[in-house]
């Protein structure tokens, strides 16, 4: 199986270096930041809706444990202090 490796072209670095020669006002790195920006997002890689559905239901289920975990934790605690300092008022 191939490894590959991402690494910009180089299209993208003459660019970088062309665009870092030359002087710009505010508006131009601006515009320069917004399309590196929308170029940098077309390389993104978008999950299908199985794989987000799988996702969320992984990240919900893994809170609902932790929130069951700190919810024991919490109990133990609050009957421990109960008993070291009585039943309070």
């Amino acid at each position: 199986m191939a490894r590959t490796i991402d690494e910009p072209s180089e299209d993208l670095v003459a660019n970088a270096k062309r665009d870092r020669e030359e002087r710009r006002g505010p508006f131009g790195r601006i515009a320069l930041f917004i399309r590196q920006v929308f170029t940098e997002l077309s390389k993104v890689v978008r999950p299908t809706r199985r794989e987000l559905l799988s996702y969320t239901g992984v990240v919900i289920v893994f809170v609902v444990i932790m929130m069951s975990f700190v919810y024991g934790l919490d109990f133990v605690f609050a009957a421990a202090v109960s008993w070291v300092f009585g039943a309070g008022v």
